[in-house]
């Protein structure tokens, strides 16, 4: 039960203070105007992030001075412990960094390099004082790849992808919160399930947050998110996966399921603009979700198709647990024929909408 009330803290400061934001009388004002690489069509706040941020930390706070006062116990205080861990201590610190840089991205527009050098050294300074790292990974029928030295380099990059990765996928209404519900949520319930009360607690106290945005960003979106939001998110469920790896409390196969649905898609695209020497920073319209819309579906059928997508393989990633090498087998090779379906249904999507374009304008 006192998880459950902070928890509740969680979801009501973060809708409270999103309702707050997406008003014309907001303490802060930072506002996405449309422009011809935008799915939106109106002015919009994007400073959602700033709510589901102040939730966490607020709420992580509350539960750290209250386990220190003595007013909590059972599972709630054991999360409280390990919060205070220097590893987790150190992933909210680096976050809040990451958001204070990336608020000012939203309102100045920094340069791309030193957003990813901010990125680096959030990244860098989780590994360092955390220690953690990605020393290796389980393949089904030749067991654990150790990584050795390539272990560090290894780490960075997933975590400074991830946290980029997130951020390219906020671009449209409901997926980026979607995905804080969703995403969070498995790897919360999967954490406590393994005994890892911090990182389980912080894990749904972000996707409890994420829940009280949703309400006001779900189609037709009334805020966005805003690299304030997705930055740090994405560097959260890196750091924690990370963590759940080399605690043994989930294989980072695991985490790589749940948030398959933005890794896909994100990759997908980034090495497609790659082989087309394009500028892979710059704004686009080309991940498949936007296409679709520019195909003709609606804001709410798309994100609506992409969160069951999610919820499915959350319920994938929690099996992937309980499965032995032939299971782990059938699901990754599941998800490639899974998502190389999705992607040619775009596509047919796509080649439906240019052909009733052509009819309209011939008849």
């Amino acid at each position: 039960m006192q998880v459950a009330a902070f928890l509740a803290t969680s979801f009501l400061v973060s809708l409270v203070l999103t309702r707050v934001l997406a008003s014309p009388r907001a303490f802060i004002k930072i506002i996405d105007m449309p422009n011809p690489r935008s799915l939106h069509a109106r002015a919009t706040p994007r400073t959602g992030g700033v709510a589901i941020l102040t939730a966490l930390l607020f709420t992580t706070a509350s539960l750290l001075l209250a386990a220190r006062s003595g007013a909590i116990g059972g599972l709630a205080r054991e999360a409280a412990l390990d919060i205070r861990h220097r590893d987790l201590l150190v992933t909210l610190v680096a976050l809040t960094v990451l958001a204070g840089v990336s608020l000012w991205d939203d309102r100045h527009h920094v340069s791309p390099i030193p957003r990813l050098i901010t990125h680096a050294l959030a990244a860098a300074a989780v590994m360092w004082a955390g220690d953690l790292t990605i020393t290796g990974f389980s393949l089904p029928f030749f067991g654990v790849v150790t990584l050795g030295h390539s272990s560090y380099a290894f780490t960075f990059l997933f975590i400074v992808w991830m946290t980029n990765l997130y951020n390219f996928m906020d671009g449209m209404d409901g997926l980026a919160g979607g995905m804080g519900v969703i995403g969070f949520g498995f790897l919360g319930g999967i954490a406590l399930s393994e005994g890892a009360a911090g990182l389980g607690v912080l894990a749904l106290l972000v996707a409890a947050a994420a829940v009280g945005f949703l309400a006001f960003n779900y189609p037709p979106a009334r805020i966005f998110m805003g690299d304030v939001g997705a930055v740090p998110l994405g560097f959260l469920a890196a750091a924690l996966a990370v963590k759940g790896n080399r605690d043994n409390v989930m294989g980072l196969w695991v985490t790589v399921i749940i948030f398959s649905p933005f890794i896909f898609d994100a990759t997908a695209v980034l090495l497609r603009r790659m082989l087309k020497g394009h500028r892979i920073w710059e704004p686009h319209r080309e991940h498949y979700f936007q296409r679709l819309v520019l195909a003709g579906w609606s804001h709410r059928k798309t994100v609506t198709v992409e969160h069951v997508l999610m919820v499915g393989w959350g319920v994938v990633a929690v099996l992937y647990k309980w499965l032995g090498e032939v299971g782990h087998v059938v699901v990754l090779v599941l998800g490639v024929l899974v998502y190389t379906a999705l992607a040619a249904a775009v596509r047919i999507v796509e080649r439906r909408h240019r052909g009733s374009r052509r009819l309209r304008n011939v008849g």
